[in-house]
This record gives structure tokens, sequence and C-alpha cells, in this order.
């Protein structure tokens, strides 16, 4: 059994019921299954696709990325989701760290295909929707190339299925491999969580590329036999339409989108009757953004985890207590969860102190990184580095997020990818990079930047420098210059020190 097999024991069970809506058409449990068969014949019999191999795909949201996940899990393939919002350096650093076969592209992303002919030459694309100049094929056309048997030996749910990148605390990403029992325990929590059955309607709107978008509740769905409406991408006109039309029953909303639909000048007039929980986390929920949603008659569900965790670990569920204010919940179904010191001691209640995680959903190993794995596991236990605490009763409080990490609109960005950007560009000699309060992306990044003896930049030239490598969300607002930073006894720049000192910055391009 692999976690294709959900998705055809539901086929077998209701053929012609809606699996997934997209921009007006329905694929049904049956279509979809069969799709996936296709799929996983072309990847093997077309590309040479075994078990184990890597198949990345850069798209947004649409139904065949679901398709590409199941197709991989039937061959014991392993899914790389690609980032649409990262640059192409970016990218590529990640195709080339997975040494990925197959790219899976679609037609809004192909800016990436020059530099990919050049630096990635045996990767093979396989276009989406639209015909490459170069020779290649598009997905259709590979699957009417489909023949065989679409399996490779060994497959199984202790496979890899998912090898999903997360910012770089030291400066460049890191793969989360994630193995396909780990989206099944995962699915069970989901359904634990939200009371999830065959009969909901889930809305996703968050980007599959993240584990929150794929896994919090649109694969969860799709194994217990319900129905998707999937949006290529979040825009609050849409998604309140769409739950005037489709009356889904469950949708996940980080903060910046419930800001985003409550500050719509349709909210108010809306109809979300039909919604019996709204899923949020991502970062630390402002208390007023979910009064927003309970003053509708919404209940709120919180979820902690991350990349690594596939992402469900911690939860508040629905008709359970949702009364104790600012907490994420209590351990998963299928999960430990602990408050640990640094010796890795599990503290009392109320100690405040790391968070670990321990099960089935817990990620395997970052893909060729040892030091990382090591660092990070700890017999099965994650630690995330992430600063709560818990009550008497087992409830759970997350007070800080990683180390130095901003969420920006839901995105995660380490300084250390920014900083070693900026200290590429000649004329900086040191930089420190913090998140800031932004009233309408909770974070943004802003950078102090120490420069070369006799140098001289704009900070709308750092500003450009930093776009020719990362994506615009990871570009600093502002870039303060200082002629000196806050340091360790080691040299490191004091992060919580820039922070301390923030209020106190001066306007975009100043000396501090």
């Amino acid at each position: 059994m692999d976690l294709s097999s959900l998705i055809a024991r539901n086929a077998a069970f209701t053929p012609d019921k809606p699996a997934i809506h997209f921009e007006g058409a329905t694929l049904s449990y049956a279509a979809f299954n069969t799709r996936i068969e296709a799929t996983a014949k072309a990847l093997k019999a077309e590309c040479g696709v075994g078990r184990g191999d890597r198949v990345a795909i850069l798209s947004m949201n649409r139904p065949d990325y679901l398709v590409l996940l199941y197709a991989c899990a039937r061959l014991g393939a392993i899914m790389v989701p690609l980032n649409w919002r990262l640059a192409v350096a970016e990218q590529l650093f990640i195709l080339s760290d997975a040494s990925v076969k197959v790219l899976v592209l679609e037609e809004g992303f192909v800016a990436i295909l020059p530099s990919l002919a050049k630096e990635l030459p045996d990767t093979r694309v396989v276009a989406l929707d639209f015909t490459p100049d170069a020779p290649g094929q598009t997905f259709d056309t590979l699957l009417s190339c489909a023949s065989g048997d679409g399996r490779n030996p060994h497959t199984d749910l202790s496979c890899p299925l998912l090898i999903v990148y997360t910012s770089g605390t030291t400066g460049r990403p890191k793969g989360a491999v994630l193995r396909q029992e780990a989206l099944l325990w995962n699915g069970v929590m989901s359904q634990h969580m939200h009371g999830l059955t065959s009969n909901d309607h889930v809305l996703t709107v968050l980007p599959f590329f993240h584990v929150g978008g794929l896994n919090i509740q649109t694969t969860p769905a799709l194994h217990h036999g319900a129905t998707v409406t999937i949006h290529a991408r979040f825009t609050p006109d849409s998604t309140l339409e769409a739950i005037t039309r489709e009356r889904p029953t469950l949708t996940v909303w980080v903060p910046a989108i419930i800001q985003a639909m409550s500050e719509h000048p349709g909210w108010a007039a809306t109809d979300v009757s039909c919604l019996k929980a709204v899923s949020t986390g991502s970062s630390i929920v402002p208390p007023h953004l979910i009064e927003r949603l309970t003053a509708r008659g919404i209940p709120v569900l919180q979820v902690y985890g991350s990349t690594e965790t596939c992402p469900i670990s911690v939860y508040t569920r629905l008709g359970g207590d949702l009364a104790r204010a600012g907490s994420t919940g209590l351990p998963g179904l299928c999960c430990e969860a602990m408050i640990i010191d640094d010796n890795g001691n599990e503290l009392p209640a109320k100690a405040t102190g790391e968070i670990a995680v321990r099960g089935p959903n817990v990620f395997y190993e970052y893909w060729g990184n040892e030091a990382a794995t090591r660092e990070a596991l700890h017999d099965g236990w994650y630690r995330t580095g992430d600063i709560g605490t818990r009550d008497d009763d087992g409830y759970f409080w997350v007070h800080d997020r990683k180390k130095n990490m901003i969420i920006s609109g839901g995105e995660n960005v380490y300084p250390a990818e920014v900083e070693r950007v900026l200290l590429e560009h000649p004329d900086v000699a040191d930089c420190g990079v913090v998140g800031v309060p932004d009233p309408k992306w909770q974070e943004v990044p802003v950078a102090y930047v120490l420069l070369r003896p006799n140098c001289s930049v704009s900070a709308e030239a750092l500003k450009a420098h930093v776009l020719t490598q990362l994506a615009r969300y990871k570009q600093p607002r502002d870039i303060v210059f200082v002629t000196d930073l806050p340091r360790t006894a080691l040299g490191k720049v004091q992060h919580f020190k820039l922070k301390q000192v923030q209020a106190a910055t001066p306007s975009d391009g100043e000396t501090n």
C-alpha cells in the first residue's frame, strides 16, 4: 500500500463524487484516480522515474499538482514543490541540491528555462499548460504515452514522498524529507482536529508549496473522500465569491488572509454560515484577528507546527476547549510534544523552554545534510527552536518563533538568507536583518548595514541587489546604515539587540 491507494479506494467507493473543483471544472474521484495512474505510468515509461527519484513542480495551485503528488507516491518517487515566489537563483539552488530529474513547469514561470538549460541541462522539463520552444513534452502529451504498470518495486508508506525546502538559518534552505506515512498520520490528526468527514468541503487558498496549504486540510480531505475547491492563489474577491457560491465548510487562513478578508468591503454582507471552522497558524495570531471571525460566528482553530512536522503537531479541535486565549492547543492525537531545557530535559508546567515534537508525522532527515539533521533530531524528538510554555492541563502557548525568523504575510524569511546576499555586495562589510511589526504583513525585514571604509551605496541600490537573488517579500523594507553592530564575544551580530533599538531607527538610508 502507498498513499495513492487512499485515492483509489475513494474512487471505488464513490467514483462520481467530486474530488476537486477548479476554475469551473470538476474532477471526480474516478477521474482523479485515472489521471494519477496515467501520470505514474508516463513518468516511469517516458521519463525513467524510479523509486527515490526527485520530480519538482513549479506552478500555482491546480489539480495536476495533486495528481503529481499521488503519482510520485505510487512510484515511490519524491516530489519537490518549488516556491514560485522565490527568485530564479533560489529555485535553481533547490533543483541542484535535490538533483531533480524532472521539472513540471507552469507557463507563468518560464523565466527559469534559460538558466536551467545552462546550469542543469540534464533536468527534463514537462510543460503543464504551454508548448515549450525547446524539445520537450507537455503534460497532456506525456499522459498520452502512458504505458506499463506505473509502479516501482518496494514502494510503500515508508518511502519518502516530499522534500520541502525551508529557509535556512545558515543562509541556504534545507530540504525537509517527509515520508508517505507522515502525510497519512498528519491526515488522521487533521480529521481529529476538524471533525473531518467525507461530507466536508474544503476551500484551499494557501499555496501548495507550503505544507500548510498542502497538508492541513487539502490532502486529509482527499484521504477521507471529501471535496476540495482549489484556488490558484489567494484573492479576497475570489474567496468571498467561493464562500457564497461553493459553500465550503472548512478553510485555512494565515493571519494576513484573515486581515485581508475581514477588512474587505464585502465581508460584512457575505453569508459565512457554511463555515464550521477556520483554521489558522503559521505565526502567533493576534487576538483581534480571531475576534473578527468569532464575531461572525466562525469558530477559530489554531494549529502549531512546521515544515518538519508535516505540519500538524499541536492544535485546538472543533468542539474542544477554545476558551484559553492565545493557546495553540494540545499535542496531536498521533504525536507527542513537550517543553525542554537546553539539555533536552522536560520542563514542568508553566516553565518557559523550547518546544520539541515526536511522532510519525515528523520529518525523516534534511536532504543531504547530516549535520543539520543531527542538530534537529534527538532520539526521535524534533527540536523546533520555538519557545513556549504549557499549562497544568497540557495546553501549549507559543511565545516566540524560531531564532530570528521573520514571518511576513505567512511567508518565512530567515535573516541569514538576506544577510548572505547583502554581504555579496562589494560595499557591504557586515549587516544584520531583523523583523519589525507591520500592520498589513505582521512583520517586514529591516537591514542594518555597515559599509566598508571609503565606500558609498544607496539604500535603493542595495534593495535592488537583494532582488537579483531573493524573492521580493524578502527584500528589506528599510536599509539603515550604521557605524557599528552589536556583537557577541565571538563576533556574531546580536539580532535581539537590533530589535531593541529598532523603535529609534531613523528613516530609510540614514546613518544611525
